[in-house]
């Protein structure tokens, strides 16, 4: 079995600890149950919400993607065209943030559990299971 790397398991929203079993049931685009995480890893049976309301520090993170989006908005606006109007701004920012919602919020979680999860990679944690 071949490892997979880190930046491989967090882009695919695998679990910390095993990186083969998925964090989230649902599909990245899905603004059904946008919101949920596995409670246990599917694979290795790993905890992926140790406490309630672990993923509220994640606010933080998809708050910092939010700004960074507008900001990236506003910047390619002004560059690409002259003398737009206050409502172009708004308009496409606004729909620029409810389109990328769901890869926001979902990778805003990646990042909190992966940071602050305190689950270390364990590659045979998925074939003891087996």
């Amino acid at each position: 079995m071949k490892n997979k790397s880190l930046g491989a398991a967090m882009l695919h929203g695998k679990c910390p600890s095993c990186r083969e079993g998925n964090i989230f049931p649902t599909r990245v685009f899905s603004y059904r149950k946008l919101t949920e995480v596995n409670h246990q890893c599917p694979k290795c049976d790993a905890v992926l919400t140790p406490e309630p309301d672990f993923f509220y520090g994640a606010m933080y993170i998809s708050y910092a993607f939010s700004v960074a989006l507008m900001v990236t908005v506003f910047t390619a606006i002004n560059i690409l065209v002259d003398h737009a109007p206050l409502s172009t701004y708004l308009i496409i920012i606004i729909v620029s943030n409810i389109l990328l919602l769901p890869p926001m919020l979902r990778y805003s979680k990646i990042l909190y559990l992966y940071g602050l999860g305190k689950l270390k990679y364990n590659p045979e944690k998925v074939k003891i299971r087996k």
